[in-house]
């Protein structure tokens, strides 16, 4: 089985959640059950089955982080000794070469990918086009709408 890497906050973060399933979700949604069950008849209370469907969805997000977790490769990357170079767990700083647009991601695991927190996965076409270059290097993006340069202004690992 290959193990998917993922950074140490992002590792924390996913353990962070399933703590709060199983500790706070899954006890109110008990809750809820044996409250729906007091009203009678279970065929056509919908809260009841509402709570039961609920109860389900929660069950399958706390199986799924256990899975990640259990298999994840969680790489440390403060104690990464990389120099300039962008690894897997970098924060980039980039610069479009055409429009001179600024705009930084951090490229992380799979599963931690977040494009709304500028965090990109390993596998996407950017990420692989940063991988082992260094600040000053341009980085050519084979994306949807056609080929993008990015110059790296700067690479840390936080």
């Amino acid at each position: 089985m290959e193990r998917a890497p993922i950074t140490k906050k992002g590792a924390e973060e996913l353990k962070k959640e399933l703590k709060r399933l199983k500790t706070v979700e899954r006890p109110r949604i008990t809750q809820e059950i044996a409250t729906a069950r007091e009203h009678g008849d279970l065929k056509e209370n919908a809260e009841y089955h509402a709570a039961r469907e609920e109860q389900s969805f929660l069950e399958g997000r706390i199986q799924q982080l256990e899975g990640i977790l259990s298999t994840a490769q969680i790489i440390d990357v403060a104690s990464l000794d990389v120099g300039d170079r962008i690894v897997f767990g970098a924060k980039v700083d980039l610069a479009d070469v055409e429009t001179g647009d600024e705009l930084t991601y951090e490229i992380v695991g799979d599963v931690e990918a977040d494009i709304e927190k500028n965090k990109i996965a390993i596998s996407s076409p950017i990420a692989r086009a940063l991988i082992g270059k260094e600040v000053d290097d341009i980085a050519t993006v084979q994306a949807p709408a056609g080929v993008i340069e990015y110059e790296i202004v700067d690479v840390r690992y936080e």
